[in-house]
């Protein structure tokens, strides 16, 4: 058992009413959780206010409660902690109850917009090609040396991830790979965690309907690398004009890669085709199996990773030239009638570009681009006509359809959507709320050679509508229908 006043190491108290000396058998921010001894954090969400459960918590049995306003009754035998910020006193404690796991590993976060979960599964793979005992916490899933668990969210909560990297040490993992998103670094998840090093992908256009406006989302990412140690490394693309923003206030050393312009690790793209990247990574050649240039930055900024982390260099690019992609990310077949179909999570308007950009460069020509994209529902509305767009635009023929509607009207999604098409690109456009028959028509209007780009689900299994979700795999889906086709 642990003592109470031990896991508050850290934390920035303002009353405390009750004895610090017991000892804690767990803690908890859902009441529901809560049995004897526990510790319920009462924490204030944007649905609910953990503060109103708090008498729910000591019912059950809880020893302490952790709150930012202190109830108007207090219970006898139970101690009540009054803190500033409840986010942050959960990280803290999160970390100190789990004896500091963070600090007995290399942990390396990775943010952005785009290429977080590529960088850090592939990071993950390297390593783990290389000898070493890695983890990952990620969108797709969490690893822990090979054992695999589900994923929740692209940054879980302060408990889930004290909790596997606990796990992780003593597992004797060394390496730690974790997306750090801005919800994340907004709700202070990431607060009590010790970086060996952090790294900026790019930004772009997303997540308005959490942060009001750019320059938020943009200073929100900026506080991961303002709290990076000065033994850490800051690892920047040096082409994203935000990456300078990033290391503005950072303690940590700095480090650039970039594709166009002047870097502490340059790459250029030799040839670029369906089948993968010729690359020059300070003037080392190498194949890779990713395709697009966006992949080439997401290659280049594991090179510099695995270089800082002191990893061989041979080594490094022998390992790279097997990478396979991220499912879901780039992630393509070729039917027995020469379609090729590829299933990408682009569900920015900046990485729909990169991905149509990308088959825009390796086509011939003479093949047709057949989009099928939507936007999710209770989500940033903004970049909805940005993506129609983006996609009318780009490809030769589209489907607009639903992606995530969850509480929202799918049909006004795509209104939305298609508000955003250029007049003289209406006459490319289709609109079919149902998924799986939008992507079946793709299917049907494709010849041979054509390429059929489906968006925004990526590696995603299900469909959320109306608050229950469904089954549905778009690469699973997309493959079916071609093979059906192909009888």
């Amino acid at each position: 058992m642990i003592l109470l006043r031990d896991i508050l190491y850290k934390v920035t108290l303002e009353k405390v009413v009750g004895n610090t000396a017991v000892a804690v058998r767990d803690l908890h921010f859902d009441s529901r959780k809560v049995a004897l001894d526990d510790v319920f954090i009462a924490i204030k969400g944007s649905l609910s206010n953990g503060h109103d459960y708090i008498k729910t918590a000591c019912d059950k049995g809880a020893v302490a409660i952790i709150c930012e306003a202190m109830p108007e009754e207090f219970v006898n035998g139970i101690t009540f902690v009054q803190v500033a910020d409840s986010h942050q006193a959960l990280a803290l404690m999160a970390a100190n109850f789990y004896d500091n796991p963070s600090e007995n590993l290399k942990l390396i976060g990775v943010t952005g917009t785009n290429g977080k979960t590529t960088i850090a599964t592939l990071l993950y793979n390297l390593f783990k090609q290389t000898g070493y005992e890695a983890g990952l916490l990620s969108t797709v899933k969490i690893l822990v040396g090979e054992v695999e668990y589900k994923a929740t969210h692209t940054t879980p909560d302060s408990l889930t991830i004290n909790r596997y990297l606990r796990e992780m040490v003593d597992a004797g993992v060394e390496f730690c790979f974790m997306e750090v998103s801005s919800h994340g670094i907004h709700q202070k998840r990431t607060e009590g965690l010790h970086f060996t090093g952090g790294i900026f992908t790019n930004l772009s256009h997303d997540h308005l309907d959490y942060h009001k406006d750019f320059k938020e989302y943009r200073d929100v990412k900026k506080l991961f690398f303002d709290q990076l140690p000065k033994t850490a490394f800051a690892l920047i693309n040096g082409d994203d004009k935000n990456g300078a923003v990033m290391v503005q206030n950072t303690k940590a050393k700095k480090y650039t890669y970039a594709l166009k312009s002047y870097a502490d690790y340059k790459a250029q793209i030799l040839e670029n085709q369906f089948t993968g990247l010729l690359l020059k990574i300070n003037n080392h050649e190498l194949w890779v199996k990713l395709i697009g240039s966006f992949n080439a930055y997401n290659m280049l900024a594991i090179y510099a990773a695995s270089d800082l982390l002191e990893l061989e260099n041979m080594e490094v690019l022998q390992a790279m030239s097997l990478l396979e992609s991220v499912d879901g990310r780039f992630q393509y077949l070729v039917s027995e009638k020469n379609i090729t179909a590829i299933v990408d999570y682009a569900h920015t308007p900046d990485a729909l570009k990169n991905v149509l950009e990308t088959i825009n460069s390796i086509r011939t020509g003479n093949e047709e681009i057949i989009t099928v994209v939507g936007c999710g529902g209770d989500r940033d509305a903004q970049k909805r006509p940005v993506m129609g767009n983006i996609a009318a635009s780009l490809s030769t023929k589209v489907i607009f359809t639903s992606d995530n509607p969850r509480s929202e009207d799918p049909e006004t999604i795509i209104e939305e959507i298609e508000a955003g098409v250029p007049s003289e690109h209406y006459k490319k456009t289709l609109s079919i709320t149902d998924r799986k028959q939008a992507i079946k028509t793709a299917c049907q209007l494709a010849n041979e050679n054509d390429i059929i780009l489906v968006a925004g689900k990526g590696h995603e299994t299900y469909q959320e509508i109306k608050g229950e979700r469904f089954d549905f795999d778009d690469f699973k889906m997309v493959n079916q229908l071609l093979t059906a086709l192909n009888k």
